[in-house]
């Protein structure tokens, strides 16, 4: 047993079990697969119904007859004192807590039990292992943020030890740390590269700017795995050409698990092992394959705290020829709640900001970043890093596009920026509404 395993077993996690488990549920034939997710879906709910009273609280006198009279469950319902929500026989003492981000606005302290826990990890263990990626063997060149108090230093730095790897804090990106961060890798045999999305085509257009190709300087890197926030096609083009390697794109949410990764074939296969993903309009009701609609997801193993039928606060679609056993994520669009407050009632998805302008300010890699702020029904803000301030032209052609795709009499302020703030976590929100 590798290190990593040996940590997750030494605290009680039981991997073995968990990977065992996992193995037997691939095994399913893809002609008994609906009949598996139907029964544990509903499993799950016949067991927190007996044993959670925050749930049975949740439910109401509301008959549970068949799926959909379970009602759908937001994070706002979750903002409640942990040891409220926990099942019979739980308590902070046997199971695995953690915090959300609070990307959504809704953060809140969740729970697992040890073996869901287990079964998380079995899950990305195996997601990883698709492209030969061990976490005991292969060098991880991670950008992520990382606590500032010395205990939690101290602790994530014994992980990065126990999980191979190398951690690059993310909350300064300034071009002398980026070429610090170059220096790494011309000295690392890095396997791969695992981080969020922002920070990584940061440092991608950092090697574009020096004319020079990653893998020709670190001839082991492999693959580029990205995380957290949104992946889009010009900026993975980007990172592939600069970085020489495939990019992969994983989702995920901490209170859940691993939710789609990209696989061998390039289709972002939904984890449909450990959870149920479903693609709801606004009255709950599927939507057709190959339709948008909000992503609702149920832990099906999770028996120490209920995570069923729970809105994640992302908009995505299917395609049309998914699965029971084998769904795919056709697109992943954002979050539900950024939503732009336009003049006259109009609303539109916040990231359609970001998209005008984004295709817009970045034709000739002078600006680096941006993120796209809402002060008025009116008026945005736009909030860049750039080696030169934007011209006269460029800010006319964002404003036509504004009036082209949106409405006319938008106002747009423009402020540059030495560097952007980032979340806690090192996490790079797009789009803000300030209402």
């Amino acid at each position: 047993m590798n290190l990593f395993e040996f940590s997750l077993k030494w605290k009680r996690f039981p991997i073995g079990e968990a990977k065992a488990r996992l193995k037997e549920i691939q095994s399913i034939s893809d002609a008994d697969y609906e009949e598996y997710v139907h029964t544990k879906r509903m499993d799950i709910v016949k067991y927190h119904l007996a044993n959670n009273p925050f749930y049975q609280e949740f439910i109401g006198s509301n008959p549970v007859i068949q799926w959909n009279d379970v009602p759908v469950m937001q994070k706002s319902d979750l903002q409640r004192p942990l040891k409220e929500r926990l099942s019979h026989s739980y308590s902070d003492k046997n199971v695995y807590i953690n915090k959300t981000s609070g990307s959504s606005g809704h953060p809140f302290i969740f729970a697992k039990d040890r073996f869901c826990h287990a079964l998380t990890w079995a899950e990305i263990i195996d997601r990883f292992g698709w492209y030969g990626l061990n976490f005991h063997t292969s060098l991880q060149a991670r950008f992520y943020g990382i606590p500032l108090d010395t205990f939690g230093y101290l602790k994530e730095r014994l992980k990065d030890c126990l999980s191979s790897r190398y951690r690059f804090p993310i909350f300064d990106l300034s071009d002398k740390k980026l070429e610090s961060f170059l220096m790494d890798f011309r000295k690392k045999k890095f396997d791969y590269i695992n981080g969020y999305t922002s920070s990584i085509v940061l440092f991608a257009k950092y090697l574009q700017k020096k004319k020079i190709k990653l893998a020709c300087i670190c001839p082991t890197l492999k693959y580029c795995v990205v995380t957290s926030e949104m992946l889009y096609d010009r900026d993975k083009k980007l990172m592939e050409t600069v970085f020489g390697v495939p990019v992969l794109n994983e989702y995920g949410a901490s209170e859940l698990d691993l939710i789609a990764f990209t696989d061998p074939n390039k289709n972002f296969a939904v984890n449909s092992e450990t959870i149920l993903v479903e693609i709801l309009d606004e009255n709950n009701n599927d939507v057709p394959k190959g339709s948008l609609g909000r992503i609702v997801i149920t832990s099906l193993y999770n028996k120490a705290h209920p995570m069923i039928r729970y809105d994640i606060g992302d908009t995505g679609s299917l395609t049309t020829t998914s699965t029971s056993k084998y769904p795919v994520l056709k697109e992943l669009v954002g979050r539900t709640n950024d939503i732009a407050y336009l003049p006259g009632g109009k609303t539109v998805p916040g990231l359609t900001f970001y998209y005008i302008t984004k295709s817009v300010i970045e034709d000739d890699g002078n600006v680096l970043e941006f993120i796209v702020e809402q002060h008025a029904l009116d008026t945005f803000k736009i909030k860049y890093v750039s080696e030169k301030i934007l011209n006269q032209n460029q800010m006319t052609a964002i404003q036509k596009a504004l009036d082209l795709y949106l409405q006319n009499n938008l106002h747009i302020l423009f402020e540059r920026h030495a560097v952007l703030d980032r979340s806690s976590r090192g996490k790079l929100k797009q789009f803000v509404s300030l209402l």
